[in-house]
């Protein structure tokens, strides 16, 4: 019988970051974190505690996950060293700094590396955001893996502990929309000694303070928020899990005693044979995300065990201000000399809260950050205001102020007593909770307070709103209109089909019109000539092609022209990527319509840019397909002519080239066939490139 260890339930760890102390340092005085031994002898250090290795350039700024954790360290006194974007085919960027006195800290970055790589249509993208003058081939597939791998190399017996989105969405076995298949365990891969999910501050920061004092990895087994492999020698008599305790006495929580703290899923074997059993792990995986009331997850890998124990508590108001008050740069550490893409987007931005009661099915966003909301105070967030405005280099423009939604700072359950037992999944859907606080008056003041900042012209809300939630507040959309919109406002209605709106946890289609008629009759009050970009996702599971061609003749109706289109990517752990890999919904167990094949989904991606000319030939094939051929002629609901415009034909043309070029060409007999040249996947050495359907893998 497996004897786990008493779980950690106690709330400490968030009054570590309040014991953090506020840091006053000038913004023209602070450097950022090393990234050479160079950097580090300069600092006086022999050694550093925590080496940082990530897929992401390295910009101090505390939109970035690793730099908020590198800052956190430091601010408790841990040497910290960053190793960014290495060359993961030699072990040398590992031995940079020497062994870490503690551990090695892995992160893939800011994004899945396999999303970071490729397009929905499994397509090499053709930039990286995240990398200097937004270049490719500057981390490997499955970064963590290789990532830890090469920690193992560099100095055997360094503990490795990883997190960030791809750890934390692939701790236990998940469907890989780019293999087609369901995956161990990130931890047996890897072979990292934890898994960090989740936000990290709280929990580094108690790891290095542990593991300073002399506890071995082993010895943080208790911790909530990490998931861990048990070995084959401490599984192999196991019969079953008892609930968490010692000497048989289990171990509970007032709130739902006689309830087991232990849940045990089905094992890898199972979910691989059985995709309704996929679907029944997945359902149980997003039921115990409410830190609250979670229990601990146990899924059998062979004759190995991973545990995931439950979420970290939300941290409070005044962990968030130390955690934004650290001193950040707010720049790309200086060995740089190309820009970075995604520093650019985010350098005048600001993060108000995190966390996102939603619960979009088809967004990693609450799985990663949680359903509670978690909120800066007014007077940090106007500080950092007034700091950025201090800066020379401001340009009087705050580009966004906001977070994972620009409208749920301060939001809350007015009755934490329920919020302890509930498990539901949306507090806003299928129709907002009586109990969910939804008042905008702090948020109101707050962006009032924030304009009046000298040295700010405008403040921009560029974060997504919650278009439900903002209607229950005409002064929210009037301060809105009138002040913070550059013309512009991007919302995400997603789709207009009820059906796929249901499966997707997003209100109905009737919110969108309203809201934006409220938004179009305030920005007239103004005097001001400002539009609503909706965003759409093609392929979403649910959504076929006659929910598509509605969308499309809406689109039609209201002028509406998407310069980009978003395709359903199936990430790692999401409700919606259970759908698509089974065709099941994992909570109703009803079957699901899936856009499945390739071809599919270009034809829905078409009918969102029906109005494009080298769509035409695809509109043409969709619209016969899904019986609503009378929408081809010059109607005003129409969505292509009878005839093919000039640019189409060229397309198909074009197409048809480049689909024979090479092939039924007579050859010389006896002259030899050119050599194939090989892609670069790093820029150190050639290798093989980023090839997820490989037979051979290099994790």
């Amino acid at each position: 019988m497996i004897q786990l260890p008493i779980l950690n339930d106690l709330r400490s760890a968030t009054g570590l970051l309040e014991s953090l102390h506020p840091q006053n340092t000038p913004l023209e005085e602070r450097r950022a974190l090393p990234m050479s031994r160079r950097e580090m002898k300069e600092r006086g250090w022999d050694e550093v505690d925590v080496v940082f290795v990530t897929g992401d350039a390295y910009i101090d700024h505390p939109s970035f996950a690793m730099s908020i954790l590198g800052r956190v360290l430091e601010a408790g006194e841990f040497r910290v060293g960053v190793v960014s974007q290495p060359d993961w085919q030699s072990v040398d960027d590992w031995r940079r700094f020497g062994k870490p006195r503690l551990f090695y800290a892995i992160s893939a970055g800011n994004m899945d590396s396999m999303i970071n790589h490729y397009t929905a249509s499994k397509k090499v993208r053709n930039d990286d955001a995240y990398s200097p003058g937004g270049r490719i081939g500057r981390r490997p597939d499955r970064a963590t893996l290789a990532y830890c791998q090469r920690a193992r190399q560099a100095y055997k017996g360094a503990p490795v502990i990883a997190g960030g989105v791809e750890a934390s969405l692939r701790r236990l076995a998940h469907y890989d929309y780019w293999s087609d298949k369901v995956r161990r365990s990130i931890l047996l891969d890897s072979k990292a000694d934890l898994v960090v999910f989740g936000m990290g501050e709280d929990i580094i920061l108690e790891i290095a303070q542990r593991m300073a004092a002399g506890e071995s990895v082993k010895d943080l087994r208790e911790m909530r928020g990490v998931a861990y492999a048990m070995g084959a020698s401490e599984t192999l008599d196991a019969v079953g899990v008892p609930p968490l305790g010692s000497g048989g006495q289990p171990f509970r929580r007032p709130a739902e005693a006689g309830t087991p703290t232990t849940i045990t899923l089905p094992s890898y074997k199972e979910v691989v044979a059985d995709k309704s059993i996929f679907a029944e792990a997945t359902k149980i995986i997003h039921n115990e995300t409410n830190p609250y009331n979670a229990r601990r997850l146990v899924q059998f890998h062979d004759r190995q065990a991973v545990v995931c124990n439950p979420p970290r508590f939300p941290i409070s108001e005044a962990a968030m201000d130390r955690i934004y008050g650290l001193p950040y740069t707010r720049r790309p550490h200086p060995s740089y000399k190309d820009p970075i893409p995604a520093f650019d987007m985010i350098k005048d931005s600001v993060t108000i809260m995190r966390g996102c009661v939603g619960g979009c099915t088809f967004c990693s966003i609450t799985a990663h950050q949680g359903r509670i909301i978690q909120s800066r105070s007014h007077d940090s967030i106007v500080g950092e205001i007034e700091q950025m405005a201090s800066d020379p280099k401001f340009k009087g423009i705050v580009s966004d102020i906001g977070g994972p939604t620009a409208n749920m700072y301060q939001m809350k359950c007015s009755k934490p007593e329920v919020e302890a037992v509930c498990r539901r999944q949306s507090c806003v859907h299928p129709t907002i909770c009586k109990l969910f606080g939804t008042d905008h008056g702090p948020l109101v003041q707050l962006m009032k307070d924030s304009r009046e900042v000298d040295g700010v012209k405008k403040i921009m809300v560029a974060s997504g709103i919650r278009m439900d939630l903002a209607r229950r507040s005409p002064e929210y959309i009037q301060e809105l209109t009138r002040h913070h919109v550059g013309g512009l406002l991007k919302v995400a209605p997603e789709h207009t089909d009820p059906g796929v709106l249901d499966l997707m946890r997003k209100p109905s289609g009737d919110d969108f019109e309203k809201f934006t008629e409220s938004f179009e009759r305030e920005s007239k009050k103004a005097g001001k000539k400002q539009h609503i970009v909706p965003y759409f996702i093609a392929s979403h599971p649910g959504s076929d092609l006659n929910a598509m061609i509605h969308l499309a003749v809406m689109l039609k109706r209201t002028g509406y022209r998407p310069d980009q289109v978003q395709d359903f990517i199936p990430a790692p752990m999401d409700v919606a990527t259970a759908m698509y890999y089974t065709g099941i919904d994992p909570f109703t167990k009803k079957p699901v319509h899936i856009a499945k094949h390739l071809r599919d989904r270009k034809l829905q991606r078409a009918l969102m840019q029906f109005f494009k000319p080298e769509n035409y030939f695809e509109v043409r094939k969709a619209l016969e397909k899904g019986g609503s051929a009378d929408l081809i002629g010059g109607g005003c609901d129409c969505l292509i002519p009878t005839k093919p415009p000039r640019e189409a034909l060229e397309k198909r043309r074009k197409d048809a080239n480049k689909r024979f070029r090479g092939e039924h060409v007579h050859t010389v007999a006896g002259q030899s066939k050119p050599k194939k040249q090989k892609r670069k996947q790093s820029r150190h050495k050639p290798g093989p490139g980023y090839r997820p359907d490989a037979k051979k893998s290099r994790e």
